[in-house]
Order: C-alpha cells, then sequence, then structure tokens
C-alpha cells in the first residue's frame, strides 16, 4: 500500500476515534477545547454542550444511583459460629489383641501310644483332670515288681532285727535294702502316673490335637487349655501417654465380634520403654469376662480418657493460612478481624487452637474469601450457643 494511502487510512481512524470518545465520554469536548482545538470542530465532530449535560447528568444519575445501591450492600453476607472449648489428649484411642490371661499347650510328660482320650473340644476342665492316657503294660509290671522287692527287703530287716546272732552291719544293711525298695516303689508308682496326661490349670480346651494310637513324644501337642476368666489386651499407646497411663487406670474395650457391648477393664501392666521405629509404648490391659463371651486372639478397640488442657474450639473450616501462618476471621461489633492461632490438636469435627480467641467469639466459616481486614460483614443465621466440646 502507498504511503499517502497509509496517511489517510490513519487519519481516518483517528477521526472516527476522536468522534467516539466526543460521543460516548462525557465531558471530553471541554478537554479538547482546553487542549487548543477549535470550538466549531468540536461542536461539529460531538454532541451539542446541552445534550451532553442532559447525558452527563443522567448517566451520572444512575451512576449516583447504582453506587449508592452498592454502598448499602457493600458488606457481604457470612456465615459464623460460635467458638466452644475442648480437652486436648483427653481420650486415646488404640486397637489391641486379646489373649488369654492363662493359656497352656498340654504335652506329654513320658513317650508312648495314646490309649484313652478324655476331653473334648471345648470342654470346661479342672487343673489335674485326667485328659489322656497312654500305653502303661510295662509301668504297671515295675511297679508290681518294685512292692515285691519292698515286701522281701521289709521281712529281712524285720527277721534281722529280731536276731540277736545278727551282726549290726547285716541289721543296717536291710534297713538300707528296704528303704531303697520303698524308693523303687515311689518310682515305679511315679513312671505309672506319668502315663495319664492331666490339666495343669482351669480353663477350656481347645481342639484335640492327637486321636487314639497315636504315638507321641515329650514334643507333642495333645491340646490346649485357656483360662478366659480374663482377658489380657496388649496395645501401643503414643509416646506422650508415656507418663500419663499409670497401672489401675480405667479401660474401656469393644469387640467386632460383640458390636454395642463395652467391656470394663483396667490397665494391668506397662512397658519399660519406647519403641524406636513407631515412638509408641506397649500397654497391657486386663479385661473381666465373667459370661465368657470373649476369646483369645479377638480384636479389640481400647479407649482411655485423661483429664487434659482446655483450648478454645473452632471449625475446621474456619481455619485460613497465609505467609505468617495460621488464623481465623473473628467477628467484632460487625467488622471482621484477623485473629492469629496456633493449632493445638486436630479432630476429625474440630481443631483445639491457641491465640487471640476465647469461648463465645464469633468467627467465619462460610463466606471467608470475600471477607477483608477490618471490613463490616453481614451475618446469616444466628450463631450456636458456646458449649463444652467433648473431643
Amino acid at each position: 500500500m502507498a504511503f499517502w494511502k497509509q496517511l489517510l487510512l490513519a487519519a481516518v481512524l483517528l477521526v472516527v476515534a476522536l468522534v467516539g470518545w466526543l460521543w460516548f465520554v462525557p465531558g471530553s469536548g471541554q478537554t479538547l477545547a482546553r487542549l487548543g482545538l477549535p470550538q466549531a470542530l468540536v461542536s461539529a465532530l460531538g454532541p451539542s454542550p446541552d445534550a451532553a449535560t442532559q447525558t452527563g447528568a443522567v448517566n451520572g444519575g444512575q451512576a449516583g444511583a447504582n453506587g449508592g445501591r452498592r454502598q448499602g450492600g457493600n458488606a457481604p453476607a457470612v456465615v459464623a459460629v460460635a467458638v466452644e472449648t475442648g480437652t486436648v489428649n483427653d481420650r486415646l484411642s488404640a486397637i489391641g489383641s486379646g489373649e488369654a490371661i492363662q493359656s497352656v499347650v498340654v504335652m506329654p510328660q513320658v513317650a508312648g501310644t495314646i490309649e484313652e482320650i478324655l476331653v473334648t473340644s471345648g470342654q470346661r476342665v479342672t487343673k489335674g483332670q485326667v485328659l489322656a492316657k497312654l500305653d502303661r503294660d510295662e509301668q504297671v509290671i515295675a511297679l508290681d515288681r518294685a512292692r515285691v522287692a519292698l515286701r522281701s527287703a521289709v521281712e529281712r530287716s524285720s527277721s534281722y532285727k529280731n536276731l540277736q546272732s545278727v551282726a549290726r552291719l547285716e541289721v543296717l544293711d536291710a534297713q538300707i535294702a528296704e528303704e531303697t525298695a520303698k524308693l523303687a516303689v515311689s518310682t515305679a508308682e511315679l513312671d505309672l502316673r506319668r502315663r495319664d496326661i492331666v490339666a495343669p490349670i482351669d480353663g477350656v480346651a481347645g481342639i484335640v490335637a492327637v486321636n487314639v494310637g497315636d504315638n507321641v513324644t515329650t514334643q507333642t501337642t495333645v491340646v490346649t487349655i485357656d483360662d478366659r476368666s480374663e482377658i489380657l489386651v496388649d496395645f501401643w499407646a503414643p509416646e506422650r501417654f508415656a507418663v500419663t497411663i499409670e497401672p489401675g487406670q480405667a479401660v474401656e474395650a469393644t469387640s467386632i465380634a460383640r458390636p454395642g457391648q463395652v467391656f470394663s477393664g483396667v490397665v494391668d501392666a506397662i512397658d519399660n520403654r519406647v519403641d524406636l521405629e513407631s515412638r509408641t509404648i506397649r500397654i497391657r490391659a486386663r479385661i473381666d469376662n465373667p459370661q465368657d463371651v470373649l476369646r483369645a486372639g479377638m480384636a479389640f478397640n481400647v479407649s482411655m480418657r485423661f483429664p487434659g488442657e482446655t483450648y478454645p474450639s473452632v471449625n475446621p473450616l474456619a481455619v485460613q493460612w497465609d505467609v505468617d501462618g495460621s488464623f481465623v476471621w473473628k467477628v467484632t461489633d460487625e467488622k471482621a478481624q484477623k485473629a492469629r492461632v496456633r493449632i493445638v490438636q486436630r479432630n476429625p469435627e474440630s481443631v483445639l487452637v491457641e491465640g487471640d480467641v476465647e469461648a463465645g467469639d464469633l468467627v467465619v466459616t462460610e463466606g471467608i474469601q470475600r471477607v477483608r481486614e477490618g471490613q463490616a460483614v453481614r451475618l446469616l443465621g444466628g450463631p450456636a450457643e458456646p458449649e463444652v466440646a467433648r473431643q
């Protein structure tokens, strides 16, 4: 395109822009007149002064009306709730495994063949009750032989005592032989008793692991007996509870197998060290089981309560963050105020904080994005009355 055509096009565009500015921007004619543009040219290109004045007045009136409406509704609407109070570290919840207060794996004291089984799975047994018997023919014969030898030794010792011609040394030998025979009888009786497999404790028998005719040794498991009058529950507590938990403190436990039923107990023992990897400490609780509804190996949800320090409790939605840390918007006299807080403990439904808030203060939970420091706000709904929050 020729240079003169470019200049002509630029001049046309400039005139169009100037005319648009004069027609649509109030007061633009006066501005051009002050810049030295002839008034006749300004009047030819733009609207008359009266029309411009009227247009400006109308636009100004509308702007004033709109401005008045904006000024009246400038305060953002927010939802605020009252700060409550909560207790930090007042509850411990942990998962633990149960075991019987006494549990014994019954094994034979001697090797042999199972001749008779006198217990069934789930049977309640008492200490000393015979659970099974081994073959005993050899032991019966040995006992009879020992008793015969004892009678012979007793008769010989008695006869020597009544004879004056027998040397004192022979009498002493006869007495020693009698004592030896008595010991042999006791040994034979012990060997015979050991052919009976007996219960070492009171409890409930598990599944019998042998059958009649099985050859067993001293390493063979016959049956397991559990004394489940009380259940021991081992669980792991965070390190911060290491100096808080003491033996005898109350414990509550629930089991998946007994939903809705709470079992009471106490802390029975505390380990002497904190685990280095998990930073937890092992706790053992003792749970009463008078109705025999709990079993060893069950999983338990254990809970404990402690007296803890009280802190303001706010809704998690109220906590905000900036470059300086966490804060909440506190409403005072219908104006927003940024209150710095430090998070003490997070809970599922609340956050315990420490800072420039206290119970009863109103903090914004909804509409936070429109709130500014010192800005007036409109509260939607009535705030709930503060109460003590149970964490």
